[in-house]
Order: C-alpha cells, then sequence, then structure tokens
C-alpha cells in the first residue's frame, strides 16, 4: 500500500505538524530574579535565594538536609569526598553515562571501575557490581539512566555487604520513585543537576542531598563545595584541613530554581506519561524492544531509548535512525557513541598531561568486551526526545513511525517499495 512506504524511499511522512513547544522561563523567574538582584548581593552566604531554593527542594524530597553547587558534575564529585573517597580507593559506576559522573571519581585520583547494564532498562545490576568489587573498592555510583530507576534494593544490599558508600546519580531522574522512594534519598548521597538540560534548568547548577540526616556529615559535604571552609551561624572559618574545590551555586541561579521547583511536578508528570504511552504504543513491535521500567517504579524520561534486534531487522541501527527521521520523528542514532571505558581518556589511561596515574597504582586496563552488554547496548540503540510540551497527537505519530519502519526492515514480513 502505498501510505505504507517509508518517506526516505519517497513515501508520505507519518509526522506532518511540528511537535509541540513552550517556554520553560517566565514571569515566575524574572520575579525571583529581580529580588535576587535586589538584595545587593548575589553570594549565596549572604542572601536568601539558595537558601531558600534548597528549603523547597529538600521539602519536595522530604530530606533535612542539602547542599548547594554549581553543577550536577560538582555535586558527584562533593558527595565522593564526603564519602571519604581518596588515592587509589576504586569506585564502581556505569559504563553508560555523561562524562560528569566519572570526573570527580578521577579528581579524588580514585579509579574508576563500570558495571555491566540490565539490557532492558540500561542500569546497572547487583550482580555486576557484586562481580567487581575488590578490596580497593570503596563506592558505588549509581547512575539512574534517562529517568529510569536502577535496581537499589540489590545494589544497597550489596553495599551493605561490603561496607560500601552508595552514591545515586540522579542528574536524569528527577522525582522517579523506586518502590514509592524518591531516587536521590536511598543511598548515602544523591546528586542533581540543574544544568539547561534537565528536566529544570539554572543554567548550570545542582545540588547534594545527605541521605543520613547527620549534622556532621552535611557540615563536611556543605564545607567542601567551598573550599572547606565553614560558613555556618556567625562563625568563618577560612583554614582548610583538606583540599577542596569552589563549587558555589549563585544567588541568580537559586531565584531561578525556586521558580523551576514549582513547575517540577508537573513536568515530571507530562513526561512520565508520554513516556509510558510511547512504550505502550510500540509495545509488540517486532525488532524493537522498548525502554522497560521495572514494575514498582516511576520513570520520568529525560529520553526515550529502545534498542533494535539485529536479528530480525534487516537494516542497521543507523539506516533505522535515517529512515525513521525521515518521517519526521526526531531521533539519533544511540546516546554516547561508546562506552565510557572505551573513550580516550580511558584507552590512553591518561587523566592528567603525561600521567597515567591514578590508573598506573593498580595497573587497570579498559577493553573492549568489559563490560558486553552496555555495548550491544549503544550499538542498538535509538535515542528519541520526550518533553513535557510534546501533545498525545505526537507521541501517537512517534509510535505509528517506530511501527512503519519496523514492518518495512522486518525480515519476516513484506516489504512495501
Amino acid at each position: 500500500m502505498k501510505h505504507d512506504k517509508l518517506a526516505i524511499l519517497g513515501g508520505n511522512r507519518i509526522k506532518t505538524t511540528a511537535f509541540g513547544t513552550g517556554s520553560r522561563f517566565g514571569v515566575e523567574e524574572v520575579k525571583e530574579l529581580v529580588e535576587a538582584l535586589n538584595q545587593n548581593t548575589l553570594f549565596y552566604h549572604f542572601g536568601g535565594k539558595v537558601k531558600q531554593f534548597l528549603e523547597k527542594f529538600n521539602e519536595i524530597y522530604g530530606v533535612k538536609y542539602s547542599v548547594a553547587t554549581s553543577s550536577g558534575t560538582a555535586a558527584i564529585h562533593v558527595a565522593l569526598c564526603a564519602a571519604g573517597i581518596s588515592v587509589g580507593d576504586e569506585v564502581i559506576t556505569s559504563p553508560i553515562t555523561d562524562a560528569g559522573t566519572v570526573i570527580g571519581i578521577l579528581y579524588q585520583n580514585a579509579i574508576p571501575v563500570f558495571a555491566d547494564l540490565d539490557p532492558h532498562t540500561y542500569n546497572m545490576t547487583a550482580a555486576s557490581v557484586k562481580s567487581r568489587i575488590t578490596p580497593r573498592t570503596k563506592a558505588i555510583v549509581v547512575v539512574h539512566l534517562a529517568g529510569n530507576p536502577a535496581d537499589m534494593d540489590g545494589i544497597m544490599e550489596v553495599a551493605r555487604e561490603h561496607g560500601l558508600k552508595v552514591i545515586e546519580d540522579c542528574a536524569q531522574s528527577y522525582m522517579a520513585t523506586y518502590k514509592g522512594r524518591l531516587v536521590g534519598t536511598i543511598g548515602d548521597y544523591g546528586c542533581f543537576s540543574t544544568n539547561d538540560f534537565k528536566h529544570i534548568s539554572t543554567g548550570d547548577g545542582g545540588m547534594v542531598t545527605i541521605n543520613s540526616a547527620s549534622e556532621a556529615d552535611y557540615q563536611r559535604t556543605h564545607a567542601f563545595a567551598d573550599k572547606n571552609y565553614s560558613r555556618f551561624g556567625n562563625q568563618l572559618h577560612r583554614e582548610p584541613h583538606l583540599l577542596a574545590p569552589n563549587y558555589r551555586m549563585t544567588e541568580l541561579q537559586g531565584a531561578v530554581g525556586i521558580a523551576q521547583l514549582s513547575k517540577l511536578a508537573s513536568i515530571c508528570d507530562a513526561r512520565e506519561r508520554h513516556g509510558d504511552s510511547l512504550t505502550a504504543a510500540i509495545t509488540g513491535v517486532l525488532g524493537v524492544e522498548p525502554h522497560q521500567v521495572k514494575a514498582g517504579s516511576r520513570c520520568t524520561y529525560w529520553f526515550y531509548m529502545l534498542t533494535l534486534d539485529p536479528a530480525v531487522l534487516s537494516c542497521t541501527r543507523d539506516e533505522f535512525a535515517e529512515a525513521l527521521n525521515a518521517e519526521g520523528i526526531l531521533c539519533s542514532a544511540g546516546y554516547i557513541p561508546q562506552p565510557v571505558y572505551l573513550q580516550p581518556l580511558f584507552q590512553k589511561r591518561e587523566a592528567y598531561v603525561g600521567s597515567h596515574f591514578p590508573f598506573d597504582i593498580t595497573g587497570i586496563t579498559y577493553d573492549e568486551g568489559l563490560c558486553p552488554a552496555a555495548e550491544h547496548i549503544l550499538m542498538q540503540a535509538i535515542k528519541l526526545p520526550i518533553s513535557e510540551f510534546f501533545t498525545t497527537q505526537d507521541i501517537a505519530d512517534m509510535a505509528a513511525g517506530i511501527r512503519k519502519v519496523a514492518v518495512h526492515y522486518s525480515k519476516s514480513g513484506s516489504r512495501v517499495v
């Protein structure tokens, strides 16, 4: 039938209207920014906006303490130091993540170790984490990829068995829940990002939750984000006892964050609804494996990622993506080009110019095949955007485009040419 002919071959496109869009910022942010400027200071300790932002965040997440940072990358670094990670320690994390997850590990001169993933949720498994533990292992950085919670019960059980700290990387997973608990509140620390590409934005920024509710832990975490200075009450102690960076959030970021937090629930509700609807619509399409969310979990879809089954389809992943884009369905082939450990920094084992430190402490190497499930995911992944501004018709069109391309390239079905 003519309407089934792929657009890339001259057929009619599935998507003939623009995707829904909207403004992320408005008068609410302007109001907060004007108030911040009228304070006559933009320094977090003297102003009130960062404090108010954190109070609002703490209320949403049900935590007693959190610390603001200049980025999500900084948040992870702060949490690692608060967890006591130091030279030569090993930290287990995910091979499919942004570089921001591993930067803090290396800045502490610790050694990243990568655990393999569930092929359907794209998150670390407890079994893989356990298989990577050595006497040097001190912490696990759990990445909740694309808003999808990892198996925290299993991971926490392994961590407690071996006396390891758990840091949750929640940069992509605002308001996601695991068995009724918000991710970021389950491990020892939760790390969030407010850069311009996350659920909410302050341009750049981040937060660390301190889930022990220990004031000493909070003060240690707070100090590491501010050169190890102590700024509690009216006391200022500028005699740092350990090396620490300056990762302070400004009052301008805090001001925007206050307004953004008011929109967070509706943003996450819309993304959850759209992502789950897409999964329902493409479940059962031969050759297409939807982004799996485990029962009892809530995914808030920073993006949607499906994988292809090359045994069922006659095309490559790149050809599938090209055909889908031609149908007007925005997508990209893959998420990151290759697992983190196959990227140049790890292949050269050179975090610092002309040095193999800290990798040479243990002589660790990062070879192809280290995490076979992760490598397969990235070779077969199709990444699609999800936005709170999308309409139900947008999601229906996305599903129709995926079905159309999959049917065309199915090895078992007839093609329209």
